[in-house]
This record gives C-alpha cells, structure tokens and sequence, in this order.
C-alpha cells in the first residue's frame, strides 16, 4: 500500500432521539450529509435496521437515495445491504436505479447480518445466513451483467464492499472486494493483514465511534446515551431511542448494563483533540487501513455537527503507511 492522505467517511444510522419522531430522525440524516459533503467527507454512507425503535434506516437505498438528491459530490452508499433480507436481482435493480441517477458516485455495502430479533427474522423471512456467499456471487452476476435477467437500467456496476468480520475478510479475499470492519479486527489486526497480503485490491475501512471534545469527560458525557441505550437492547431486547446527557446519567442500570456501557464506551475513540489524534493514528498504523468510517451519534444535533467539523480537521492530517 503506498502513502497517502487517509480518506475519511461518514455512517449514519438514523437514530431516534428522546422527544423527537422517527420522521424527523430521517431528516436529520438529510441534513448531516449535506454537512458531511461540506466538510469534506469522502462518503457518507447509510445502515440497515428493521423494527428497531432506536434506529429507523429499514431501507437503505431509499434512505441512500434521498440523500444523493440532496448531495451533489460526495459519494453515497449503504453500509450495508444485508443480502440475507433480499433478493439479489431486487437489490441489483435497486442499486442499478441509484447508479442511473448519480452516475459516478455510488457505493455498494453489503453484509450477512440478520434481524435484531426473532419477530422481525420472521417477517423477513430471514432466519439464517447460510447461503451468502451465493447471494453475493448472484448479486455482483447481475450487477456486471452476467445474470440470467438482465437488470434494467443498464448501467456500469458501481463498487461493491463487504461488511466483515473475521470469516468475512475470507470471503472478501475469495470476491477480491473492499472491506468494512471494525470491532475485534481493531484490537487483533493479525487477518487484515492477510487479507492485504492476498487481495490485489485491497481496501480496508475502520468503522467506529469518534467523539472529540475539550476533555475526556466532556466527551464520554455526549457518547453516553448511545452507551446507554445499547446497554438496555442487550440485556431487554429493545434498542430504544437516544436519552439525553442528562437522562443516560441518571439512569438505574444493572450491575450487568453498568459492565456493558463500560464496555461501549472503551470501544470508542473519544477525549481531546490530541488524544483522538494520537488513537486513530496508532489504529491506521496497526491495521494498514486506507480509511475510517465513523459513526459516533451524540443526543444533538448540534454537538454531532461540531464533532463532525473536528473529526474532519483531525483526519485531514493522517496518512496511510507506506
């Protein structure tokens, strides 16, 4: 991988916030593009969440659609697709409709996830992953017009990404595509770097939460609510909105919700500037990665657009290795 500037991107998952509707939720992910393409961004990409209380992005080349129209440079995309809700040749229409429209600067992200619960599996009809990696093969068949049916419009075939994990990065390596990863890759880079090693084309994108601000404990005060809440869907089964600074840090939790903000928030890149800085440059350094997708969702709107403006000073600064 050659040196360069580190590219930097955007995921936005809708999220509800306390007192507000889901409507306007998706507005705001309208408006923070616009912001995003300001700044800068490289992408700004958009996820995947059926009946989630706390994140109403169902559809993601709608929601991707939306904001294409509302963008005129910054490239957009869904992170991701998750093939086993769809059928192939209904995403490939999908995507080929987006492509039409805004030749150029479409992404495709892709992933196995399912439904967050068994309810929504069903009406999915999406109770396994078994079988991905056909519905990849079909999807990128028909998105290169190798498919039985020829998708309509007949556009080129915009990139294609894969939502990873370990095993995925095997899969990624198999289709020689780009990546997505965040999570345990982060802390063990070791299979990134074989991925790499075995993909001509290799691209790898960190996803995780930034947060900066004066100090740590400013900044772990704004990235609580979203700890908070994940905290309370693990151990209730129901991902609910964002609360407020003021309602996460009252709130009675378990001895076991306590462990896993604690865990939430370790997860994180947060605190000052010079912390922030010197973090994401360890983590480029250690995974080889060309890009970070960040995702952090402060309660305000306000405070997520000054973050957003900070992370982008920072990263502008950061290379790759060389």
């Amino acid at each position: 991988m050659s040196a360069g500037p580190v590219l930097l991107s955007l995921l936005d998952r809708s999220r509800t916030r306390s007192g507000q509707s889901d409507a306007e939720a998706l507005r705001a992910t309208v408006r923070r593009a616009a912001r995003a393409e300001e700044l800068g961004f490289h992408r700004f990409w958009v996820a995947e969440h059926h009946g989630v209380p706390g994140a109403v992005g169902s559809a993601p080349t709608v929601t991707t659609a939306a904001v294409a129209a509302a963008t005129s440079r910054v490239r957009v995309g869904t992170a991701g697709v998750m093939l086993p809700n769809h059928t192939p040749f209904v995403v490939a229409e999908q995507v080929a409709t987006l492509a039409a429209l805004h030749p150029g600067r479409l992404d495709v992200g892709v992933g196995r996830s399912l439904g967050f619960t068994a309810p929504v599996r069903a009406v999915l009809g999406a109770t396994s992953a078994a079988g991905f990696e056909d519905r990849l093969a079909e999807l990128l068949d028909q998105l290169h017009g190798r498919g039985a049916v020829t998708v309509r419009p007949q556009v080129p075939a915009p990139p294609v990404w894969l939502l990873a994990t370990g095993e995925g990065l095997v899969t990624a390596e198999r289709f020689g595509l780009p990546v997505v990863v965040g999570g345990p890759l982060l802390r063990d880079p070791g299979p990134l770097r074989r991925y790499r090693e075995r993909t001509p084309r290799a691209h790898v994108a960190l996803a995780l939460d930034v947060l900066v601000a004066d100090d740590r404990d400013a900044a772990r005060r704004e990235l609580l609510p979203q700890a908070v809440a994940l905290a309370r869907a693990r151990s209730r089964g129901v991902f609910g909105p964002l609360p407020t600074p003021a309602e996460a840090a009252a709130a009675v939790l378990t001895d076991r919700e306590r462990a896993d903000v604690d865990r939430a928030l370790a997860a994180t890149v947060h605190g000052d500037e010079a912390t922030v800085t010197a973090r994401l440059t360890d983590l480029v350094r250690r995974t080889g990665a060309a890009e970070l997708l960040v995702s952090a969702t402060p309660y305000a709107e306000e405070v997520e657009a000054g973050n957003d403006a900070r992370v982008a000073r920072l990263v502008a600064g950061l290379r790759t290795g060389g």
